[in-house]
């Protein structure tokens, strides 16, 4: 069986090194970039599983690396940054990041976040995904490709967006709170702002909007959390 892959990619060679050693005991194959461009140029010619991506970067920082990865990709992001105000994580997570890890970190809290995102994947694409294929009559949802279609055309999400989509969208009606859906797609080890997920849940909002849904099927449940409605009731809640 090969060696899952993940892309590190930091200015800094002490920091890039320090990463490669404690990525490399748990069993992971390790490639690296030192800026935005290389990052790039890698994420073309490879299938990994995971990227760790600073964000202080020079010429090309980290959440414009992000965008371009997203642009192109779906491969889980973890950003790792010495920036620890809430505005920057809300924001990584805005554009598209996975998690958000601080610098200074230990390294038990390194390789416990990279399991779970790699975990989630694994998880999502052996079990979860093996449901029958979601159909609605503006768009249908492929768990096994990890696809989604809006009026015959495919639109890109995020993993972590996917998931959210899975999850909502394989129990309609169902009213999950924001802890509900933090456990079951970050996970239970997940230390984060529940905030993360109303994040997620606008990006995916704007995303099926922009691909000419005409109504909103993710609802707010207020003071509870989301469901998700594709009947066509309450089309213009928000």
């Amino acid at each position: 069986m090969s060696k899952l892959q993940i892309l590190v990619v930091d200015d800094e060679w002490n920091m890039r090194n320090l990463l490669r050693i404690y990525l490399m005991k748990e069993g992971f194959e390790i490639k690296e970039a030192s800026n935005g461009m290389e990052a790039l140029a890698m994420i073309d010619k490879n299938e990994f599983d995971l990227v760790l991506l600073d964000v202080m970067m020079p010429d090309m920082d980290g959440w414009q690396v992000l965008k371009a990865i997203r642009a192109k990709s779906n491969v889980a992001v973890l950003m790792l940054t010495a920036r620890s105000e809430t505005k920057d994580k809300v924001y990584g997570l805005g554009i598209g990041a996975d998690d958000y890890l601080t610098k200074p970190f230990e390294p038990e809290e390194l390789i416990a976040r990279v399991f779970s995102l790699i975990r989630r994947s694994v998880i999502t694409q052996s079990s979860v995904v093996q449901e029958q294929t979601l159909d609605f009559s503006d768009f249908r949802i492929m768990p096994d490709a990890r696809e989604i279609y809006i009026h015959d055309q495919s639109v890109d999400f995020t993993p972590k967006e996917f998931d959210l989509m899975v999850t909502l969208a394989g129990n309609q009606h169902r009213v999950y709170s924001r802890e509900d859906l933090v456990n079951l797609i970050w996970g239970y080890d997940y230390d984060g702002d529940y905030r993360s997920v109303d994040t997620h849940v606008k990006n995916i909002r704007e995303k099926l909007q922009r691909a000419g849904l005409a109504y909103n099927p993710i609802q707010t449940v207020w003071g509870v959390g989301y469901k998700f409605n594709a009947d066509g009731a309450d089309h213009a809640k928000k």
